[in-house]
C-alpha cells in the first residue's frame, strides 16, 4: 500500500484501496472490520449500496450521503421537455429484429425505402476550419485521437461563423457539455467579444473540466447539472436576468439528447414569447405565421421585453440507435409516411447499421472516438455495437455488409429528416450537412438551423 493508504488490497482492482485511514488505523472506514478488535458491523448503504457504513452511524451518514436526494434547482421543471404524454401510443414490447422471418424484414425495408423516396439523402460538404484552433491543430503534442476532436470541434465553429452566429451579446448553451470542450474553443473564438455568456448542460459530474481556463471578464461560464428532460431554460437565473438570445450547440449529442435539446430550445424556451404562463404555440405555415404576426404586432409589443427567442441551433448528431420515440420531435413526419412507434424502434436500431458495419475494427473506430469528452460513455457504447453485431450475425444469409450499411444510413436519414421538418414548421432555417470527414467520425453530421431574421433581436 501507498504510505498513509488503507492496507485493503482490493481484490476486484488488483491494488491497494487508496482511502486514508483515520489516525492510528491500518484500514479505512469501508475496510475497518479487518482491523483486529473491530467488531462494529457495517451494512450497504440504502441510498447507494456501492458503499457501506456502520450501522450504528446509519442514521448520521444518511444526512451528509452524497447520494441523498439534493434541493431541486430553480430551473428544474419534471419532464418539461419530455414531449409524448400519451402512453398508449408506445408500443408495450420490442421485437428482436434478429426475430424477425426474411419477409417481415424485407417489408420492413421496403417500407422505409418507400418513406425515403423523394428525402435529399446526398448531404452538402461543410468541412469548415477557424482561426481559434489554428494553433491547437499545428501543435505536434497532440495525438491522433486529439486531433480528431479539434477538427471537428474546428469545423463546428466555423459553421458557426458562417451562420453569423458567433457575436456579442449572446448565451451559448452547450448541452451534453461534458468536459466543456466546445463552449471552451467558441470563448477563444470570442475573446474580444463583450456580453458573452455559457451555460453548460451535462447531468452527470464530470472529470477534468476545462471551465477554469476561463478567466476572461467579459465571458460568464455556469454549468448547470440536470438532465435537459426537464432542464427549463425560462428560469435560469442569469438568463432572466441579461436576455440574452440563446444559441445551442452540442457536440456528438447522443440519440434521444437531441430531441430533448430541440423541444427545450424551440418549444419549453421559446414559448416564453406568447406569455410567461402560455402553452408552446401551435404549429403554422409559414404563410399561416405571417398573417397571425401582422395580426398580433401590439401583442408581440407588449411582449418583446419578455421574448427570448433562440438565434440558432448547431450539433453535431449522435448514436440514433438511442433515439426514443417518446422525445422525438419528427413523430409527426413518421406519421405523415405512414411510419408509427413499431416501425420507429426497428429503424433506429438498425441505424447502428451504417456506423458500426458488423466488423471489429469499425467498432472501436466509433468508440474511440469518444473517448476525449465522454469517457464516461465508452463502456455504453462498446455494448451496444456488440449486441448489434450479435443481432447482426443472424442476418448474414439476408444481407451482405453493404446493404445494411445502406439501409443504416437511409434509417438515420429518416430520423434526421423528421427533426429537420419539425424545425421547419416552426420557422427555422434548418440542415444537414456533413461536417467532418469519415475517417475522422463516422458520426459526421451536423444540424444546424437559423430562425427568420424577424425573430432574431439585435445583439446588445
Amino acid at each position: 500500500p501507498r504510505p498513509g493508504s488503507c492496507a485493503y488490497f482490493v481484490e476486484r482492482k488488483k491494488r491497494f484501496c487508496r482511502m486514508i485511514p483515520a489516525p492510528g488505523r491500518r484500514f479505512c472506514g469501508e475496510h475497518g472490520q479487518q482491523e483486529e478488535g473491530n467488531d462494529r458491523k457495517r451494512i450497504p448503504c440504502p441510498l447507494d449500496p456501492k458503499h457501506t457504513v456502520y450501522e450504528d452511524q446509519l442514521q448520521k451518514h444518511l444526512k451528509k450521503c452524497n447520494s441523498r436526494e439534493k434541493a431541486k434547482p430553480v430551473y428544474f421543471v419534471q419532464d418539461v421537455n419530455a414531449g409524448l404524454k400519451d402512453v398508449a401510443e408506445i408500443p408495450e414490447k420490442q421485437v428482436p429484429i434478429s426475430s424477425l422471418s426474411k419477409e417481415e424484414l424485407e417489408n420492413l425495408i421496403v417500407k422505409l425505402k418507400k418513406a425515403s423516396n423523394g428525402l435529399e439523402l446526398h448531404l452538402e460538404e461543410q468541412i469548415l476550419s477557424h482561426q481559434a484552433l489554428q494553433e491547437a491543430l499545428n501543435d505536434p503534442k497532440n495525438g491522433e485521437s486529439a486531433f480528431k476532436h479539434l477538427k471537428q470541434q474546428a469545423s463546428i465553429l466555423g459553421n458557426m461563423e458562417k451562420l453569423h452566429l458567433l457575436g456579442p451579446g449572446r448565451c451559448f448553451v452547450e448541452f451534453g457539455a461534458g468536459r466543456g470542450k466546445l463552449s471552451h474553443w467558441v470563448d477563444v473564438a470570442l475573446q474580444n467579444v463583450e456580453n458573452v455568456q455559457f451555460l453548460l448542460v451535462e447531468r452527470a459530474t464530470t472529470r477534468f473540466k476545462v471551465d477554469g481556463k476561463h478567466k476572461r471578464r467579459d465571458s460568464v461560464f455556469e454549468r448547470l447539472q440536470v438532465d435537459i428532460q426537464h432542464l427549463c431554460l425560462n428560469k435560469v437565473p442569469i438568463l432572466e436576468k441579461k436576455k440574452l438570445p440563446v444559441v445551442g450547440i452540442g457536440k456528438h449529442l447522443c440519440g434521444a439528447a437531441t430531441d430533448l435539446a430541440l423541444t427545450c430550445l424551440v418549444e419549453s424556451y421559446t414559448a416564453c414569447c406568447g406569455g410567461e404562463n402560455e402553452e408552446p404555440a401551435p404549429k403554422r405555415s409559414r404563410t399561416d405565421k405571417t398573417e397571425v404576426d401582422s395580426n398580433s404586432s401590439a401583442d408581440n409589443e407588449s411582449n418583446k421585453d419578455n421574448c427570448k427567442p433562440v438565434a440558432g441551433i448547431v450539433i453535431a448528431l449522435c448514436c440514433h440507435h438511442k433515439c426514443d420515440w417518446t422525445h422525438y420531435v419528427g413523430r409527426e413526419f413518421f406519421k405523415s409516411v405512414g411510419l408509427g412507434p413499431v416501425e420507429f424502434n426497428y429503424f433506429q436500431r438498425m441505424s447502428s447499421w451504417a456506423t458500426c458495419g458488423m466488423r471489429e475494427t469499425t467498432t472501436k473506430a466509433s468508440t474511440s472516438e469518444e473517448s476525449e469528452d465522454h469517457t464516461n460513455d465508452t463502456e455504453e457504447h462498446e455494448q451496444t455495437f456488440s449486441s448489434t453485431e450479435k443481432v447482426s450475425d443472424t442476418l448474414q444469409g439476408i444481407l451482405t455488409v453493404e446493404e445494411r450499411k445502406e439501409i443504416g444510413y437511409l434509417c438515420k436519414r429518416l430520423i434526421d429528416h423528421g427533426r429537420i421538418e419539425y424545425l421547419q414548421q416552426r420557422g427555422y432555417k434548418a440542415a444537414l450537412q456533413y461536417y467532418t470527414e469519415s475517417a475522422v467520425s463516422l458520426e459526421n453530421v451536423l444540424l444546424t438551423a437559423v430562425p427568420s431574421p424577424s425573430l432574431i433581436p439585435e445583439p446588445t
